[in-house]
């Protein structure tokens, strides 16, 4: 089997960025991936002119007014209830995805955002703090949709050795949106008084001129083929995907496929069933695992304090501010590599150079911050590991996990498996936000040191018991796994 999916991959591979796979692939991402990025960036600057618009609101509308701890509250429901639509999402997210189809679910994701844009933009003009609320919420749950969907939409409709390259697309996409709703949000354009209600809804701007030409955007040809046994469904879309004189590579992919449908019961298995197969136990803790490192790597939490480190080293609030502007784009410039990278390299290899070089880099800074007003070149030294941080976290931390879970289960038990990990994914971001601080103000700097663990445990995970997945079909990878913990991988 191993020297004909070679054989195949031959074939395949002179077929590569085909116009309309790289429109899909530009197009999606601009339309969900970017706009989920934005909402997460968006809300710092403004925060005290919707702050005090909450005030009067609720003057207004129940002729109350706030305390400022009750108002502390309303602004950590307005951020948080973000998170909790992400997770409420993630638990339906795999069951829409095998009902409605690849294709399906991303427009579903669509029409979601473009909802909570407009709620965004007219709770201003109603004075309505619950549809703020109700925005925010929505936005999560389309973020959910699209952190399920988009990589595994994007790795089925591209040949094999596309597939890692296509598959990042999300995570450059939430990095980029992440900048884009800095850029928005600055009071030089949307972050003022007047006009925040245009930075909290520009992202649907993105989400329909997207999403005009999805008439063309093809459904996944494995979905169509595995999960609704429409095998002329599924070759008209690889010929549309492949382009012109692709006949051979086509009859390849089909006969792929014909071969994965042998093993699979042509459709979707439920949350528990994959739960308790135990041969599913290895690849679920992985895909697991991943995103919850992600999270808790200290990447959001970087940002969060490099102001303050930036200060500590001299600079005046305003010049730190825009140093942490700057480092979002250095974020999106190294998160721009990725592809390249996950074309070129492993993913055993990329994600232990990550997870290794951003739990060092944590290290080194955690100390460095500690004593930082003790030597006068230290303030630097704390740049250059946040530099480190963010390239190393980039290079496989960022994109892996991702679309990691498509590439360890099959068509019928990838959507579950892969919205299981955006639960875990979810939860580590709420626990970063919710308990960072407080052990912070405890630990000072040393609050770094959980996150270089987890990036600790994130490598030894990938040494022990990921197998490379590049180039290869699932059918080749499930069995190395098969035994759970004491599989043997490499």
């Amino acid at each position: 089997m191993d020297s004909k999916l070679e054989k195949n991959e031959s074939n395949t591979q002179r077929k590569g960025w085909t116009p309309l796979l790289a429109l899909v692939c530009f197009a999606t991402t601009w339309g969900t991936a970017i706009p989920v990025g934005y909402c997460l960036g968006v809300m710092n600057t403004p925060a005290e002119f919707i702050k005090s618009w909450c005030l009067d609101a609720f003057a207004i509308r129940y002729g109350e007014e706030l305390s400022s701890s009750q108002l502390d509250l309303l602004w950590s429901a307005i951020v948080s209830i973000f998170l909790i639509g992400g997770i409420f999402g993630s638990f339906v997210a795999g069951g829409f995805c095998n009902r409605f189809g690849r294709k399906g679910t991303l427009l579903i994701s669509a029409f979601l955002l473009t909802l909570s844009g407009i709620l965004l933009h007219f709770c201003r003009m109603t004075t309505s703090v619950e549809m703020l609320l109700i925005g925010r919420f929505t936005i999560g749950v389309a973020a959910a949709f699209i952190y399920t969907v988009h990589p595994i939409y994007l790795l089925e409709i591209s040949p094999t050795h596309l597939r890692g390259a296509a598959a990042v697309f999300t995570s450059i996409g939430v990095t980029g949106g992440i900048f884009v709703g800095q850029i928005f949000s600055l009071q030089q354009i949307f972050g003022t008084e007047e006009l925040w209600q245009f930075a909290l809804s520009f992202f649907t701007v993105f989400v329909v001129v997207s999403f005009l030409p999805v008439y063309w955007y093809p459904e996944s040809p494995r979905w169509l083929y595995l999960m609704r046994q429409n095998e002329q469904a599924a070759r008209y879309e690889l010929q549309r995907l492949r382009g012109k004189n692709s006949e051979d590579c086509v009859n390849n992919e089909i006969a792929d496929m014909k071969e994965l449908a042998t093993c699979t019961s042509g459709e979707g298995v439920g949350f528990f069933a994959v739960v308790k197969n135990s041969e599913y136990l290895l690849p679920l803790v992985i895909c697991c695992s991943f995103p919850l490192c992600q999270q808790l790597s200290g990447i959001n939490a970087i940002f969060f304090y490099s102001v303050r480190i930036f200060m500590k080293g001299g600079f005046s609030l305003e010049i730190a501010t825009w140093m942490n502007f700057g480092a979002g784009f250095l974020n999106l410039v190294f998160a721009s590599i990725s592809p390249v990278m996950v074309q070129k390299f492993g993913r055993r290899t990329l994600m232990m150079f990550s997870a290794g070089g951003c739990g060092l880099s944590l290290f080194g800074m955690a100390f460095a911050l500690n004593y930082i007003d003790l030597v006068s070149w230290l303030p630097i030294l704390c740049i250059v590991f946040i530099a480190a941080f963010i390239f190393f976290f980039n290079v496989g931390l960022a994109p892996v996990p991702y679309f990691v879970g498509a590439e360890l289960f099959e068509v019928e038990t990838r959507s579950v498996a892969m919205s299981m990990g955006n639960i875990f994914s979810w939860s580590g971001n709420f626990v970063i936000g919710m308990f960072f601080p407080m052990l912070e103000a405890v630990w000072g700097s040393y609050a770094f040191l959980p996150c270089a663990a987890m990036c600790l445990y994130c490598f030894l995970l990938t040494w022990r018991y990921l197998p490379e997945t590049r180039g290869k079909d699932v059918a080749d990878v499930r069995p190395l796994m098969a035994k759970g913990f004491r599989s043997k991988v490499r």
